[in-house]
C-alpha cells in the first residue's frame, strides 16, 4: 500500500492493520488480472484505483457511523464497490453483494476466497426479484449503491431491502439537487425520506461527490419494487 493511500485514509480517520492493507493490495491485483478478460473497470492504474474505487467506497464514513451498523447490502455492486472495501475496513459488517451479471459474481467469489473474507456473500440476479424474498426484504441496517441510475429508480431498487429505522445511501457525483427534488415523491411512496445530503471532495482531489442518505421510516408497500425493468423505464413520480 502506498503512502498516498495511507494519507487519504487518515483524512477519513481510518487506520488499517497490515493485514487489511495487504487485502486491499490483493484486491487490486485480482481486479487488474480479471479485468484483462472481462470489463470490470476502466480504471486500472494503482493510485487511481486506490482513490476512485477504494477511498471513494470508504468515504461513506462521512455519512454514516459504521460502528453502529451490522448488516449491509450493496445493490449493483459491479466489481465489488463499495461492498468489498467496506468489508475489508470494517470486518464486523455482514455484507451481501448483489449483481445481475454472473461473470462479475464469479470474480467477487474469487476475491472473497483469496482475501479470506468472512460473513460476506454474493447473490446473482436483479434487485427487483430478490427484494420480494423474505430473507432479503427489509433485512438490512444499511443499503448502499454506487450504481449509475436515477435516484427515484435506485430508491425503488434499494429501499425495500432496508429495515425500518435503517438507511439507504446512494453514492452520487456532480450537481444532484434537481435529481433529489425529483425523487422525493418516489422516496416517500417507498417509505423513506431524504434525511441528509453530504457533499465532499475525494481526499487530495478535485472530484466532487455526494452521499444522499435516505432514512427508512415505514415499511415499503408489498407492490414495490415493481416487476423487473419497470423502475428504470418508468420511475415513480
Amino acid at each position: 500500500m502506498s503512502q498516498l493511500f495511507d494519507e487519504k485514509l487518515q483524512e477519513l480517520n481510518l487506520v488499517l492493520t497490515k493485514q487489511q492493507k495487504q487485502q486491499f493490495d490483493k484486491f487490486y491485483e485480482l481486479l487488474v488480472e480479471w479485468n484483462k478478460v472481462m470489463n470490470l473497470t476502466g480504471i486500472t492504474e494503482y493510485e487511481e484505483v486506490n482513490e476512485k474505487h477504494f477511498i471513494d467506497s470508504l468515504a461513506v464514513v462521512k455519512a454514516v457511523d459504521l460502528s453502529k451498523v451490522n448488516t449491509v447490502i450493496d445493490i449493483g455492486t459491479g466489481a465489488g464497490f463499495p461492498g468489498i472495501p467496506l468489508k475489508i475496513a470494517f470486518p464486523h459488517l455482514k455484507i451481501t453483494l448483489l449483481d445481475s451479471l454472473n461473470k462479475r459474481i464469479k470474480f467477487l467469489d474469487e476475491v472473497i476466497r483469496e482475501l479470506g473474507l468472512q460473513d460476506i456473500k454474493t447473490i446473482h440476479g436483479r434487485a427487483e426479484d430478490f427484494a420480494k424474498q423474505k430473507e432479503y426484504r427489509e433485512q438490512y441496517d444499511l443499503c448502499v449503491s454506487r450504481a449509475v441510475a436515477n435516484l427515484a429508480t435506485l430508491s425503488e431498487y434499494c429501499i425495500p431491502y432496508t429495515k425500518v429505522g435503517g438507511q439507504f445511501i446512494s453514492y452520487k457525483s456532480g450537481e444532484i439537487q434537481e435529481e433529489i427534488d425529483a425523487s422525493r415523491k418516489a422516496v416517500s411512496i417507498l417509505g423513506g425520506t431524504v434525511a441528509d445530503v453530504v457533499k465532499f471532495q475525494l481526499p487530495g482531489s478535485d472530484i466532487g461527490r455526494s452521499f444522499v442518505a435516505i432514512k427508512k421510516e415505514k415499511a415499503t408497500a408489498k407492490k414495490y419494487p415493481r416487476k423487473a425493468g419497470l423502475p428504470a423505464k418508468e420511475p415513480l413520480k
